[in-house]
C-alpha cells in the first residue's frame, strides 16, 4: 500500500523542481507519474528530440528517491505532427473531423499514427527504457475518452472492412448474421459495407454491434503495439493503462490482458454528478461521492490483471469537468485513500502535485495550491501516509477471493445500448445497483469477467447479461454457487438476434423459465410486486412475461405472472426492481448460499482484506459499528465519526 502523485515538471520552473521532490518525500509519496502529455517538449520539431529537461525531471525525482511512472505521450500528438499527416484525425458521427486544441485527436484505426505512436514509444523505450527510477510504464492516457472509441473515418472504414473479411470469410454469412434481407441491405462484397452512420433510419442492429466490437478490438491493437516496444526496451517493469469510471466504449478485459497492472482513475464527485443517480442521490452525495462508486470500479478493475490495481489518479478536491463541482467534506480524501487500499489496492496516486493555474484545467485541485502550498487534499494524504507507516506490520501482502462475484460483459452492456427497447433501460445502472445492494449487505464483491473461473463463490449474481452464452451457463451449473440472473439474461445471441429458443436462451435449462413477452414501462409506470411471505416492492422501466417451466415464483406482479422465481440454485428477476427488490433476492439467494448478510447503518461499508476489516462511514452521523468482538482495532475507534475510517485485525 504505497501513494503516488502525478506531476507536471514541464509545468514548472525547473528552479521549483528539487523542492517538490523534496516535498513529495515529506508527504509520504513514493511513486510520481510523468510525461503523458508531453510530446511537444520531448519532440518540438519532426525528429528533433529535446531529452534534456526530461532527464534532469527525472534525476530530480530520482535523486529524493522517488519511484517514477513513466509514460508514453501519444493521448496528444503534437501540432506538427497534425499538420503533416491530417488523416491521423478521427472523424465523428456528424462527419467532422475532430480537430487539434485539446487532446485524444487522433484515430486508433490510422495505420500512419499507429507507426509514429510506435516511433515516439520506441524513443521513450530506449532512453529510459533501463533507467534506475523507471519502475512502470503508462501506455497513452485514457484510451476513449471524450467519445474518441469509434471513429468514422477512412482509415476506420477500410479496417472495418478487413475486420469483418477476416470475422465472416464469406459475405454471404455476413449477411445472414445481420439479417440484411431485411430492408433489402444484402451485400455483394465487403468493399460495399459502409460504417453505420449518416443512414436515415435506424442502422442494422448487428452491423452497430460489430463495428462497436471492431472499435474495441483497434483500441487493444493500438495498445499492444507500444506495451510490446516497452517490454523489448524496460523488461521487468510494470505496463499499466489508467481506465475510467462507468466507461464501457471497449472491452476492458481484452486489453487488461496485455498489462501488467489495471489502474484507474477514480473521481467520486464527479462521477456522482455526472452519471445516472437519482437527483435526490446526486444531492445527498455531493460532497461525499456515492459509497459505492469508487469501490464499483475498485472490485472491476481488480478484475483485470490477476487481482493487480492500482488508482492512478485520484480526486484530491474540486474538479473541473463535472456539471456542478463541490469539495469534498474534509475527510473525505483520506477516506477515499483507504477505501481503495481496503479493496487491494497497492498504489494510490493523487491527481496532481500542484493546481495549474492556466489552461483547461485551472479549476482542478491539486493536493497543493497554485501558490505551492498544501490543500486540504495534500494535509489528508500526508495523514494517510503517516497511518501507513504506523501499520505497515499488520498490511495484507494478498487478497482473497471475495464470496460473491459479479458479472460484467462488455458485450452485454453495448447489446443494452444499441436495441435499449426502453430509453432508461441503462444496463450498466443495472449492474451498479445490484452491487451497490450487496455492498450494502456487507457482503465483498469480485466483479469477473464472463470468461472467468467460478469455483469457490458462494454467489454469482449476472445483472445484465444480454449476450447468450452456451459456456457461461454450462460452468455455471457445475459451480456450486447460487446464480442470480437479472432481467434480460440470455435474450440476444452474439449477432444481437433472438436465441434459437425463446429467452433466456443458453440459461434457460438453469432458470426453469421462457420469456413470452417484454415491455419497457416509461417514466411514471410502475408495476407492484408482491413477494410469497406477504412483502411488496416495486418494479419499474422492464418486465417481463414469464412461463415456468421447472421454476417456481417467489414474487408476482399484480397480475399475478411470475416477477422473481427459484429453479434449484438458479433466481431469476423478470424486472427492473427497486432497491428493496434486489435487498430481497439477494437476501434469499444469499441465505441459501449460506452466507452472513449484515444489516449495515446507512452509508456504512465495510471490506475485508486478508486479515484486516476496513469501516467506513460515509454518512453525515457518528455511527457505532465493530466487526467482532474479538477484534482488535488498529486504527479509528468502535464510535466512528462523520467521513471516518476503523481498521480491525480479526
Amino acid at each position: 500500500m504505497k501513494l503516488g502523485v502525478c506531476y507536471y515538471p514541464e509545468h514548472w520552473p525547473e528552479s521549483w523542481w528539487p523542492d517538490d521532490a523534496r516535498r513529495m518525500v515529506e508527504v509520504g509519496i513514493q511513486y510520481v507519474r510523468i510525461a503523458e502529455f508531453a510530446w511537444s517538449r520531448i519532440e518540438p520539431s519532426p525528429g528533433v528530440f529535446a531529452w534534456e529537461w526530461l532527464d534532469r525531471a527525472i534525476a530530480t525525482l530520482h535523486a529524493a528517491g522517488l519511484k517514477v511512472v513513466m509514460c508514453t505521450p501519444t493521448a496528444t500528438p503534437p501540432k506538427w505532427l497534425v499538420d503533416a499527416d491530417p488523416g491521423m484525425l478521427a472523424v465523428d458521427a456528424h462527419g467532422q473531423t475532430r480537430g487539434f486544441g485539446s487532446r485524444r485527436h487522433y484515430c486508433f484505426s490510422s495505420l500512419s499514427y499507429r507507426a509514429q505512436s510506435a516511433r515516439i514509444t520506441t524513443a521513450l523505450g530506449e532512453r529510459y527504457g533501463q533507467h534506475p527510477a523507471v519502475v512502470a510504464w503508462q501506455t497513452d492516457n485514457e484510451y476513449g475518452c471524450h467519445d474518441t472509441v469509434v471513429s468514422y473515418s477512412a482509415a476506420a472504414r477500410q479496417g472495418f472492412r478487413a475486420w469483418l473479411q477476416q470475422r465472416y470469410s464469406d459475405i454471404t454469412a455476413l449477411n445472414t448474421a445481420w439479417g440484411t434481407v431485411f430492408w433489402s441491405q444484402e451485400y455483394r462484397n465487403f468493399e460495399e459495407v459502409d460504417a453505420p452512420v449518416g443512414t436515415v433510419t435506424e442502422v442494422t442492429p448487428a452491423q452497430r454491434l460489430d463495428y462497436q466490437r471492431f472499435a474495441s478490438d483497434e483500441v487493444v491493437a493500438f495498445n499492444r503495439i507500444q506495451v510490446d516496444i516497452l517490454r523489448q526496451h524496460s523488461p521487468g517493469r510494470d505496463v499499466v493503462h489508467n481506465f475510467m469510471g462507468f466507461f464501457t466504449e471497449f472491452d476492458h478485459h481484452t486489453l487488461s490482458a496485455d498489462l501488467d497492472v489495471a489502474t484507474w482513475d477514480s473521481y467520486p464527485l464527479g462521477f456522482t454528478q455526472n452519471f445516472f443517480l437519482t437527483p435526490e442521490e446526486k444531492r445527498h452525495y455531493a460532497r461525499i461521492g456515492h459509497p459505492d462508486i469508487a469501490s464499483f470500479h475498485h472490485d472491476l478493475y481488480r478484475g483485470m490483471c490477476k487481482g493487480r490495481w492500482w488508482v492512478m489518479e485520484q480526486q484530491p478536491g474540486p474538479v473541473n469537468w463535472a456539471q456542478w463541482n463541490p469539495a469534498p467534506l474534509d475527510g473525505m480524501v483520506r477516506l477515499w485513500t483507504w477505501q481503495a487500499f481496503a479493496h487491494g489496492a497497492e498504489v494510490v496516486s493523487y491527481f496532481r502535485w500542484r493546481q495549474a493555474p492556466f489552461a483547461q484545467e485551472q479549476m482542478h485541485a491539486g493536493l497543493n495550491r497554485p501558490d505551492r502550498t498544501l490543500d486540504q487534499g495534500g494535509l489528508e494524504a500526508t495523514q494517510v501516509a503517516q497511518e501507513l507507516r504506523q501499520l505497515q506490520a499488520h498490511l495484507p501482502t494478498t487478497y482473497q477471493q471475495a464470496p460473491v462475484a459479479l458479472v460484467f460483459d462488455f458485450t452485454s452492456i453495448w447489446m443494452a445500448k444499441i436495441q435499449p427497447q426502453g430509453a432508461d433501460f441503462n444496463a450498466v445502472e443495472l449492474s451498479f445497483r445490484a452491487y451497490s445492494m450487496l455492498r450494502q449487505m456487507g457482503l465483498d464483491v469480485d466483479i469477473v469477467s464472463s470468461s472467468a473461473d467460478l469455483d469457490g463463490y458462494a454467489l454469482v449474481v449476472l445483472p445484465a447479461h444480454l449476450r447468450e452464452d452456451t459456456a457461461l451457463a454450462a460452468r455455471l451449473a457445475r459451480s456450486k454457487a447460487q446464480v442470480v440472473l437479472g432481467p434480460r439474461s440470455g435474450s440476444k445471441s452474439e449477432a444481437l438476434a433472438f436465441p434459437g429458443n425463446m429467452p433466456p436462451g443458453a440459461f434457460a435449462e438453469l432458470a426453469g423459465v421462457t420469456v413470452q413477452r417484454v415491455a419497457s414501462l416509461p417514466p411514471g409506470l410502475v408495476d407492484s410486486v408482491h413477494w410469497n411471505d406477504g412483502g411488496h416492492t416495486e418494479a419499474s422501466r422492464w418486465r417481463e412475461d414469464l412461463a415456468c417451466t421447472t421454476a417456481a415464483p417467489v414474487a408476482v406482479f399484480a397480475d399475478n405472472r411470475p416477477a422473481v422465481t427459484h429453479n434449484g440454485s438458479t433466481w431469476y428477476t423478470a424486472g427492473w426492481l427497486d432497491a428493496a427488490g434486489w435487498r430481497r433476492v439477494l437476501g434469499l439467494a444469499a441465505q441459501a448460499a449460506q452466507l452472513t448478510v449484515q444489516d449495515l447503518p446507512p452509508d456504512v461499508r465495510t471490506r475485508r482484506c486478508g486479515d484486516l476489516q476496513f469501516v467506513m462511514n460515509f454518512s453525515g452521523s457518528e455511527v457505532q459499528f465493530a466487526p467482532a468482538t474479538h477484534a482488535q482495532c488498529l486504527l479509528g475507534a468502535r464510535d466512528l465519526a462523520p467521513q471516518a475510517v476503523s481498521i480491525w485485525k480479526l
